[in-house]
Parts: structure tokens; C-alpha cells; sequence
């Protein structure tokens, strides 16, 4: 009897052990099961995410390829490099020229600023006194353009550039944000295999013509300095001027593509010098030539009598009639010029 207790029992506790394994072995095979599921299932999104699923003999739509082109970030103006010459291009040192700084402003007392006017004006580089503005010859500086020196000191991040929403320097512009408004930029041209499909896509340059931007609007003050005696004419900022079209062809109006601000480009205006054809000898830089104020500007804005800022093409009366805005200008010239003399007793 005992005998078959024993038995009885052990042949119980196989069985019991014998379920617990199975038990076992099932739960570690629906995990592993699990996991491979998990892992075929993240491989198959992920291959779905970057490879494209194109059947033989499917057309692909090449607009859309171009379309999916970013346009890449322009980090370089327009403008053409010009080659340094490797030998000495002159005949005499003009080093000194290079280094040369300007000289600082006299300094300007507001209690001894008795009359104090704001002046715009705009310079056609067309009339014959400001031709130097239009000289075209390259040197080791770069091109002789007045746009083309403005266009080099943005480039090489030697001047803050600033946005046309107002004349009052306070919106900074990038180098890519300039060339938006010169309109160079560029365009995503498709380049087709031989199976008229898009094989991929390149990125041409626009070209500008710098001779198209041949006006310029300066920002001045003009101060009677009691102390001195003065009448001082200080230059704030000046701006190219483009003439704007639309996609039709149609003639829009001029507006101005952006602003420097005058005094940081002193330094650089130092160190350019004008086309003189009839003097050499007597070659003065351009810093010279604005302090000495050797070009000639229309009157265009001006807050002499002007209480809602108004520029002098918009006023009433004005409008359409271009004789009399230059005829506004010139009065507004003229008592600035008879303020300074009716100061003096002869």
C-alpha cells in the first residue's frame, strides 16, 4: 500500500512539473513572436518613409519634383569678381591712397543748432556733373561703379545694410535678403534625361544689369551752428533707386532697394577715388567729393513746411505736374540759401 502512495504521488508532481513547462515555454514564444513583429513592423515604415515606390514603366511628374527643390540660401550679391592684378598696375605709390581715413566730424552742440531741416534729395547719375557716379572701370578694388562699391562693402560685411520700409536705419538686412531686392536671386531650372524625365535639378543665378540702377536718394540735415557761424550739411544715409516693373512688363514706379547709413561708409568712400577725366592730378575720393558736395540732387522731401511728411510729389497741387515739384524743390533750396545770408550785415 505504501508502495502505491509513492507512486501515485510522484506520478503527480510529473505531471504538475510537466505543465508548468509548457506553460513556460508558451509564454517565452508569443514574446519573441511579439518582438519580431514590433521590429518588421518599424523597418517597413521607415523603408516607406525614404524610399519612393515607382512601378516600370510609371511617369513621373516632374513639376512635382521640382517643386519639392528648396531654393538654396544666397549668400553672395550679383555682382562680377574682378581679378587683382599680380604686377603694379600704376606708375606711382598709391598706398598712401589705400590707407587713408577721412577726417572726424566737427562736433555739433544741440543748443547751438538754431535751424535744423531735414533734406531729401535724389541724384540722376544721367546729368553730366554726376557721370563719375557711372565710371565702369574695374580695378584692383573691384568695379568703379558708385552701386558697385555699395554692392562690394554689403558683400564683405563691411557696412549694416537696412531694410526700405522706412529711412530711419532700423530693420538690418542679410546679404540673401539684399539680393531679393536687386531681383538677382535665382531660378530652379529641370534638366531632362534622354526619356524626357526630370534626373535632377539645378539652381541658375539671374544676372543684373548695374547700369539699370543709375539714381540715388540721400537723406541730409541741414544746421546753422551759432557757435561757428556755420551752416553745416551732414549726409544720414543714402539709397539706390530701381525702377520697378510688374511680371506684365508694366512700369510700377522708382522705390528705393535698401539703405546705408552714411558716416559708416566714410571709411570706405576714403579709400575710392573718382573719375576726374580732365585732371588727373587733382583725383579726389568720394568722401570728398559728398563733404564737398561736388553733385547735383533735386529736392524731392524736406520737412520745411511740411507738417504731414509729406514728399514733394504728393503734395496738393503737385501731383502731375513735374515743373512744379522741381520748382518746389528750388524755393525750398532757396531759403535755406537766403536764411544763412540774411544772418550776415554788410
Amino acid at each position: 500500500m505504501n508502495m502505491k502512495k509513492y507512486l501515485s504521488k510522484f506520478f503527480c508532481l510529473a505531471v504538475v512539473f510537466s505543465l508548468i513547462l509548457t506553460v513556460a515555454d508558451a509564454q517565452t514564444k508569443k514574446k519573441r513572436t511579439a518582438t519580431k513583429r514590433s521590429n518588421t513592423t518599424t523597418k517597413k515604415t521607415t523603408k516607406s518613409k525614404t524610399k519612393a515606390k515607382i512601378k516600370a514603366g510609371e511617369q513621373v511628374d516632374s513639376v512635382a519634383v521640382v517643386a519639392k527643390i528648396a531654393a538654396p540660401a544666397v549668400d553672395s550679391l550679383p555682382i562680377p569678381k574682378i581679378k587683382k592684378s599680380l604686377r603694379a598696375d600704376e606708375a606711382v605709390e598709391t598706398k598712401d591712397i589705400r590707407d587713408r581715413t577721412p577726417l572726424t566730424y566737427e562736433y555739433l552742440r544741440v543748443d547751438d543748432a538754431v535751424y535744423r531741416h531735414k533734406i531729401w534729395r535724389e541724384i540722376d547719375t544721367r546729368e553730366k556733373i554726376n557721370l563719375p557716379f557711372r565710371y565702369s572701370a574695374d580695378e584692383n578694388n573691384g568695379n568703379q561703379r558708385f552701386i558697385s562699391i555699395l554692392l562690394k562693402a554689403i558683400q564683405d560685411s563691411a557696412v549694416t545694410v537696412f531694410d526700405p520700409i522706412d529711412d530711419r536705419f532700423t530693420t538690418p538686412l542679410t546679404i540673401s535678403d539684399v539680393a531679393k531686392h536687386l531681383g538677382g536671386g535665382g531660378d530652379s531650372v529641370p534638366h531632362y534625361n534622354s526619356q524626357g524625365l526630370v534626373d535632377r535639378v539645378d539652381w541658375k543665378q539671374r544676372e543684373i544689369n548695374l547700369d539699370s540702377i543709375y539714381k540715388f536718394e540721400i537723406k541730409e540735415e541741414v544746421i546753422f551752428d551759432k557757435e561757428s557761424s556755420r551752416l553745416f550739411w551732414r549726409i544720414l544715409g543714402i539709397a539706390p533707386i530701381k525702377n520697378i516693373y510688374t511680371t506684365t512688363g508694366e512700369y510700377v514706379g522708382p522705390a528705393p532697394l535698401f539703405w546705408v547709413y552714411y558716416p559708416d561708409m566714410r571709411p570706405i568712400f576714403a579709400k575710392y577715388e573718382i573719375y576726374n577725366g580732365k585732371n588727373f592730378g587733382a583725383r579726389m575720393s568720394w568722401e570728398e567729393l559728398f563733404e564737398t558736395r561736388m553733385f547735383s540732387g533735386r529736392i524731392i522731401k524736406s520737412t520745411m513746411d511740411n507738417p504731414f511728411d509729406l514728399p514733394i510729389a504728393a503734395m496738393p497741387g503737385l501731383k502731375d505736374n513735374g515743373t512744379f515739384q522741381l520748382y518746389e524743390g528750388e524755393r525750398i533750396k532757396e531759403k535755406i540759401f537766403n536764411y544763412e545770408q540774411d544772418l550776415w550785415s554788410y
